[in-house]
């Protein structure tokens, strides 16, 4: 058997657009991914279903398997020939204990490649508006580890510190911040010297302190600062008000759970992160396509698509089965709303119908109305296997002739409980389906004093039979279910 390939990949500060191009692919390829705590659930969330996972679980202060024991791991996955992404928080040169893991694999004559990440060292200050240099304030900047090895006293060099000047990163130090501080302090550091602690940095969650030298102890204390943290000291910290833009976020401090099938979670959750809400994504839903997949189109002239997953789904099959879009040249297409015209525009083609509200109700009794089918016309609906029964019964009403055709099914997906739903500010709905795999996931049955954010009156209407407190986007759209949000 050939000897497999190891990548030590940087995963950045946490934040999971600060990942590098190569390490997202390298993710997404990977056979076995060999992962620290310190890594982000949005991170891990781009991980395909089917990849190994291998928890280490090392945190600061925490490490339930040993680093001799995670080199071992890596010897042993790469030498059954398989494609290794060891996944590290910030990047693996920075503290990361890189190269004590490369070396058992080079002295077994494995492959391997490191991958940078953008070490927190640099980027969480960056994000607590605190530029790590500035011309009027230093020529200088100094990475030091505060955590010593067991049993050991720290190691730093004081003197040296205080002697070159310049900004100082203190890294894992929150549990001995009081000894760098009267470290520096003997060696001549002034007590009103500026001092931040960035916690969480890059997260939603993230919290910063400023204070001086004399007090950064009290601070840390007082606020009951827990790791992952950066402490940073120098005149710099100074800068962090006015280059404060990560803390002045719209919607920071807001907290969103996003239970959308992971193919579809990534715009609501894209979107709420970049205005500063902490999102968990707890997809409750998977969708399957439906296979043998044969729809007899040429039976129809009118195709109806009631979601995105309906359009991926019948043109996977068309285009897997030799044929193109013009196999449907001189139907007529109708959409449930604005998304899943969106999905059509990616293959070429434009919606010719689009209702005025976003639900099948309004699609069935629109396209009647407005005599887009007639009791001439054959339609088939390429939707979920159980679908909307208000779309059928305004059709039906209408006398149109159709056919319901499944082409994908939705499917729960198994999760923990959430023990703290009380202290989210909204749980995101954007079907009926998601409520109810919502619930299938949680012991609790009522949800009474939870909200609720749907994104249309059906979704509501099943979101308030479990007892949330349901709030409406005014139409069925992700921008128009976050301008709630703003309240």
């Amino acid at each position: 058997m050939a000897t497999g390939k190891v990548y030590l990949v940087g995963a950045g500060p946490g934040d999971q657009e600060l990942l590098t191009v190569k390490a997202v692919r390298l993710i997404q390829e990977a056979e076995v991914i060999v992962f620290d705590r310190l890594v982000s659930g949005s991170i891990m969330n781009l991980i395909p279903e089917g990849t190994a996972l291998i928890d280490v679980g090392k945190n600061v202060g925490n490490h339930p398997v040993p680093q001799h024991e995670i080199n071992e791991i890596l010897l042993r996955e790469a030498s059954d020939g398989k494609m290794v992404v060891r996944l590290k928080g910030g990047d693996p040169f920075v503290f990361g204990r890189g190269g004590e893991e490369l070396e058992l694999l080079s002295e077994n004559d494995v492959p391997f490649e490191v991958v940078p990440g953008i070490t927190s060292s640099i980027s969480v200050p960056a994000y607590a508006g605190i530029p790590v240099t500035h011309r009027d304030f230093c020529s200088s900047l100094h990475i030091i580890t505060g955590h010593a090895k067991a049993g050991a006293e720290l190691s730093i060099d004081f003197d040296a510190l205080v002697r070159l000047g310049g900004t100082l990163i203190f890294m894992m130090s929150v549990s001995t911040v009081g000894k760098i501080a009267a470290g520096l302090m003997a060696a001549g550091m002034a007590e009103t010297m500026p001092c931040a602690v960035i916690e969480n940095g890059t997260y939603p969650k993230q919290r910063k302190f400023v204070s001086d030298l004399a007090r950064i102890e009290e601070t840390v204390r007082e606020n009951q600062v827990k790791s992952p943290s950066v402490i940073a000291v120098g005149k710099v910290c100074t800068l962090s008000e006015q280059f404060d833009w990560f803390g002045h976020k719209p919607l920071k401090g807001r907290r969103i759970i996003v239970t959308q099938p992971r193919s579809k979670a990534s715009k609501l959750e894209s979107k709420l992160h970049s205005l500063g809400v902490e999102t968990m994504l707890y997809p409750c839903i998977k969708t399957d396509f439906i296979r043998p997949l044969e729809p007899p189109i040429a039976e129809y002239d009118t195709l109806v698509f009631t979601s995105t997953e309906g359009v991926r789904s019948f043109f996977t099959w068309l285009l897997n089965s030799g044929k193109d879009s013009r196999a449907i040249a001189g139907k007529r297409l109708a959409c449930i709303g604005s998304a899943t015209a969106e999905a059509l525009r990616e293959f070429g083609l434009t919606a010719d119908f689009v209702p005025s509200v976003y639900d099948g109700e309004h699609l069935g009794k629109e396209m009647v109305s407005e005599k887009f089918v007639t009791d001439e016309n054959r339609v088939i609906l390429l939707r979920a296997k159980i679908g909307t029964q208000d779309l059928t019964e305004a059709l039906d009403a209408g006398g149109i002739r159709y056919l319901d055709y499944p082409v994908y099914e939705t499917s729960y997906v198994e999760h923990e409980e959430i023990y703290d739903l009380e202290s989210w500010d909204y749980v995101t709905f954007t079907s009926k389906s998601c409520v109810d795999g919502f619930v299938n996931t949680q012991k609790r049955k009522d949800f009474t004093g939870i909200r609720a954010l749907c994104i249309g009156k059906q979704t509501a209407a099943e979101a308030a039979k479990f007892g949330f407190d349901t709030v409406i986007s005014d139409t069925a759209t992700i921008d128009s279910m976050i301008e709630k949000v703003y309240g």
